[in-house]
């Protein structure tokens, strides 16, 4: 799913998870699922829950905006993945910005 070189969110998670010898399970009971789910939001198979970052970036002691921006961006690429025109659009987006 990932087309860029950037980090998505299920990889970011996957690093800190690996990084504290941790198994799915026992972040999954951090957020209350089971260890299933976190092995596909860290595949990027399925997105996680806004809510659940702020107990994540807790646990794992990351900056919560770190994985909020993450997690934003894993959201737009879902929604431009399949656009003709997403990468234009994402630029006219950015130079809003500048």
């Amino acid at each position: 799913m990932q087309q860029s070189n950037s980090k998505t969110l299920g990889e970011r998670l996957r690093e800190l998870r690996e990084s504290r010898n941790l198994m799915q399970r026992e972040v999954g009971a951090i957020i209350e699922v089971d260890g299933a789910f976190i092995s596909k939001i860290e595949s990027n198979e399925k997105p996680i829950n806004r809510n659940h970052l702020q107990k994540l970036s807790a646990f794992f002691d990351v900056i919560e905006d770190e994985l909020q921006a993450l997690w934003l961006a894993d959201k737009i690429r879902l929604i431009i993945k399949n656009e003709k025109l997403g990468q234009k659009a994402i630029q006219i987006v950015f130079n809003d910005f500048k």
